[in-house]
């Protein structure tokens, strides 16, 4: 696991996944701006309607604020991770090639079902996310929330681009291990600007996790 992320991280602040990443944050980020002009006040009203069910007024007031905030920047790493999946497969074939070169991709992932699983997976985080609100204020157990609630924007498009792209067969392993590597991957989430890595850190980290010889 060790060795599987070291190689990711090599991999990750290369010259042409850097680009990538930056590419796809501009991207994301006039997607975001869109979407945030066109819903901003659909989206405000349904958080101050059901902070108002919250008994502590403290959080109905500074807490409304803050949780904004935070929307808007789930927002944005939603519309990253969602152009991440429709448009890594060049960027894993080139890794996968210079790492494996025993190992062809032999399969295509689906633009349309990597979309359904991103939109899937992004309903589940809202789902869970709007509910638990109130625990994020708690120190240490908020944190730890947040964090297995973004790696739920990640696991399973995740595990469908790469499994599908080398046809892998070890899909039980990457669902076991799943959660773990898209809560190490979702870590970047928390520094400001280096969480535009987080979906392809997560892609990469699967790849290596899935094609590396196990010892």
């Amino acid at each position: 696991m060790k060795q599987t992320i070291q190689t990711a991280l090599r991999d990750l602040f290369s010259r042409e996944v850097i680009l990538y990443v930056l590419k796809t944050a501009l991207a994301a980020l006039g997607l975001s701006i869109l979407l945030i002009w066109l819903f901003w006040d659909t989206l405000t009203g349904m958080i101050t309607s059901f902070l108002g069910w919250i008994p502590w007024e403290w959080l109905q007031t500074t807490g409304a604020g803050a949780v904004n905030i935070l929307l808007v920047y789930i927002l944005f790493i939603i519309t990253v991770s969602l152009l991440t999946s429709l448009t890594s497969e060049t960027l894993l074939k080139k890794l996968a090639q210079k790492h494996y070169p025993h190992i062809s991709a032999e399969g295509t992932p689906r633009m349309r079902t990597s979309l359904l699983l991103t939109l899937k997976a992004t309903g589940l985080f809202l789902l869970l996310f709007i509910p638990a609100i109130p625990l994020l204020f708690i120190p240490v157990a908020g944190q730890v929330i947040i964090l297995y609630l973004w790696s739920i924007l990640i696991k399973k498009p995740t595990i469908y681009d790469v499994g599908a792209l080398f046809s892998i067969h070890e899909k039980g392993a990457l669902e076991k291990k799943g959660t773990l590597l898209a809560m190490t991957a979702s870590l970047f989430n928390y520094i400001p600007l280096l969480n535009i890595f987080t979906p392809v850190f997560a892609q990469i980290l699967f790849l290596h996790f899935a094609l590396a010889p196990k010892r």
